[in-house]
């Protein structure tokens, strides 16, 4: 069996989640890793898990240094996936991010839609437990309710996206975003920041909420001596709908995750990296995308023991 070889862009928590789920899989291997412009500063402050892998793998500047990829998981910022994601299709190769601004994502999937089906190749966007898993559940809910509400509760654990939002402003240092629920889908943020000498916390505070990742919610923001003294990267989701199936009424879903965030993200991305071969030319989120498609093995022995 030929194994799909994987390219994996940037290194962060993510990148090294990657790493790990990549070695895992009987049908992938590890083509090496793409060092971005900013990963020393990214490695240093968000991956807070030693990546015992790293060691092993191929370090590139350049995507070009690598040789024959089949897909690259971009392990980046969700604010850097439509640049690097455009450039790794235009050159021919298949794509997959976890990109988490949700409303954005329509936007992106149309224009790497476009240049995928240009460059006859296939991305993968947003392909993460949420958006991704949870964007699936909640598909499956409305086909069982299809009127009626879903009500989506994060955490509390760390957001990813929302600390890599608040380290890339000017004067921090480092950060932490703690998505708390409050039920209902309604969610506070918790904000912990470590700033540059002679940095205003007033000015990175205005500037933490009025940023699109927190100005829906309502965000607190704290000033601490040590943003490691308080990391983990625990968070989990309860996803419940009311609904109804026909004319009955009072239909009650559940779907719970408690989770190590860059592992379980890591790891789809990587099932989605499987789907992605499978697909025609263009660009898709998970939904669109069958489930077998993500799993390894014979589709008939995957019925057999999953139907």
């Amino acid at each position: 069996m030929k194994k799909l070889r994987i390219a994996v862009i940037g290194y962060g928590n993510i990148g090294c989640g990657a790493l790990e789920a990549v070695s895992a899989e009987p049908d992938m291997e590890l083509a090496g890793v793409v060092e971005l412009i900013d990963a020393p500063r990214l490695h240093a402050t968000l991956n807070v898990r030693k990546c015992t892998n790293l060691n092993r793998t191929k370090l590139v500047k350049e995507i070009d240094d690598l040789e024959r990829i089949d897909v690259a998981l971009i392990c980046s910022q969700s604010r850097r996936v439509k640049e690097i994601a455009a450039d790794l299709l235009s050159r021919g190769i298949n794509t997959v991010d976890s990109f988490d601004v949700h409303f954005d994502i329509l936007q992106l999937r149309n224009e790497l839609d476009v240049i995928a089906k240009k460059h006859n190749v296939v991305a993968v966007t947003s392909a993460g437990w949420d958006p991704g898993i949870d964007s699936v559940v909640r598909g499956l809910f409305l086909a069982m309710a299809p009127k009626g509400v879903t009500y989506t509760n994060f955490g509390p654990g760390m957001s990813m996206g929302h600390t890599c939002a608040v380290n890339a402003m000017p004067g921090v240092k480092n950060s932490l975003s703690i998505t708390v629920p409050a039920g209902m889908g309604i969610h506070r943020r918790m904000v912990y920041v470590e700033l540059e000498e002679g940095v205003k916390f007033e000015d990175v505070e205005k500037a933490i909420k009025t940023d699109p990742y927190f100005v829906k919610d309502r965000t607190y923001v704290y000033e601490v001596d040590s943003v490691d003294n308080l990391k983990n990267v625990g968070h989990g989701v309860m996803m419940e709908r009311n609904g109804v199936s026909g004319y009955t009424h009072n239909q009650m879903m559940k779907f719970e995750l408690k989770i190590d965030n860059p592992a379980l993200t890591s790891q789809v991305m990587v099932s989605a990296a499987r789907a992605a071969v499978k697909q025609s030319p263009g660009c898709y989120t998970m939904i669109e995308i069958p489930v077998i498609d993500f799993l390894h093995g014979d589709n008939d022995t995957l019925i057999k023991n999953l139907v």
